[in-house]
């Protein structure tokens, strides 16, 4: 089956082009022309909308009252399809700090359960845990810290059926550089976080494989002149990924930016670290084994430290353009290719590229979320006004 979607203005792969007609045929994305090529193939008209890639959220740990730690594969599901509501066609479910056994249990049931769920694809498991330290913990449970283990990895990675997409660690635990270099090795990006290490500790992680930041400024040793730490290796060392959380409660929008411009934004990864009250109203819930009140907008535990977010990725996108910080196309690229390159799936997801699923979002020259595709069929929408 052929149809077009035409609209004002496509995200493609290295272009922002339009108004026009892009392809797809079987569920993948095919050639965008300016000049309808079929008179007779079906139209999907969106005219005065644009078209974006489909969002990639690669640290997620819950939406609409379910939570990846209750090893429930209909919750599982639950997310998957809210997820659609954000934008959101591909996520990596994310994990916390917690007991062996529970963490085998929980991969084992995404390894064997991860192709039935029937909204928003998953590519794979973050892992965020439990190789940390104490003082940057956050919302992890400390209970369970330890250093990092080869032999647990391959235990989570058997169980979860090779799985294991991505996983954070504290670079200055014992152990830290042979664990890089072995799950760089099985092409498990390594990630950086809830750590107090020195900048030298963080630039060796680096030098050894890790490649990614963890919720950046957050959960990290922070930047000072004479000890850059954490928040300093991952503005400016080559060749890595930074990720940020863009709500506006943990991270301020120009250190946002300062992280953007030093980084690249070209390798700043917008994400959410959503937890369980994402989609829900404002009131009390769970982040794994803490309460956590959600009020004015933010997750909080006992104490006042923020737990996760409420975050939207759509909004993120947004949230950068409107701070004057990002072009749209920056936005979309930040929520999209670049955090499926972080994960080493580009060739899979986060681009409108002929082959691809065609996987993508309708949004308003405003960037609001008009309707969510999942291998070229709306999977979500928030009105049928101008589709025909």
């Amino acid at each position: 089956m052929v149809r077009y979607i035409y609209a004002d203005k496509f995200f493609l792969d290295g272009t922002v082009t339009g108004p026009g007609f892009l392809k797809i045929k079987d569920g993948r994305f095919g050639d965008f022309s300016k000049e309808m090529p079929d008179k007779a193939a079906e139209v999907i008209d969106y005219t005065g909308h644009w078209i974006a890639p489909g969002l990639v959220d690669t640290h997620i740990h819950g939406f609409r009252n379910h939570d990846i730690m209750d090893c429930d594969f209909e919750g599982l599901n639950q997310i998957s399809e809210g997820l659609l509501s954000c934008g959101v066609t591909s996520f990596l479910p994310t994990t916390l700090t917690s007991s062996t056994e529970a963490l085998n249990t929980i991969v084992e049931m995404i390894g064997t359960h991860y192709t039935k769920v029937r909204g928003a694809k998953i590519k794979g498991i973050f892992l965020e845990g439990p190789f940390f330290t104490e003082k940057h913990k956050g919302a992890q449970n400390t209970k369970y810290f330890c250093d990092p283990s080869i032999e647990k990895l391959k235990t989570w990675q058997k169980q979860s059926k090779q799985l294991v997409r991505k996983i954070a660690i504290a670079p200055e635990r014992k152990g830290a550089a042979e664990f890089i270099e072995y799950a760089a090795s099985e092409e498990i990006a390594v990630a950086l976080a809830h750590s107090d290490a020195t900048y030298e500790q963080a630039q060796h992680a680096v030098e050894k494989g890790a490649i990614i930041f963890v919720h950046t400024f957050n959960g990290m040793s922070p930047l000072h002149h004479r000890e850059p730490g954490m928040a300093g290796a991952a503005i400016n060392l080559k060749d890595v990924f930074a990720e940020i959380i863009c709500d506006g409660h943990h991270v301020h929008p120009a250190a946002a930016n300062i992280l953007m411009n030093a980084r690249g934004r070209d390798q700043t990864l917008l994400v959410t670290d959503c937890m369980m009250a994402g989609g829900m109203p404002e009131g009390n819930y769970q982040l794994g084994e803490f309460p956590v009140e959600v009020k004015d907008g933010a997750a909080r535990i006992a104490g006042g430290s923020l737990a996760g977010s409420i975050l939207q990725l759509k909004d993120a996108v947004k949230n950068v353009v409107e701070w004057g910080i990002a072009t749209p196309e920056e936005a979309i690229y930040m929520a999209s290719t670049a955090p499926a390159k972080s994960i080493g799936m580009e060739g899979e997801c986060g681009k409108i590229a002929t082959g691809y699923g065609a996987d993508f979002i309708v949004l308003t020259p405003d960037l609001g979320l008009m309707a969510t595709y999942l291998d070229g069929v709306c999977r979500y929408q928030v009105q049928k006004e101008g589709v025909r």
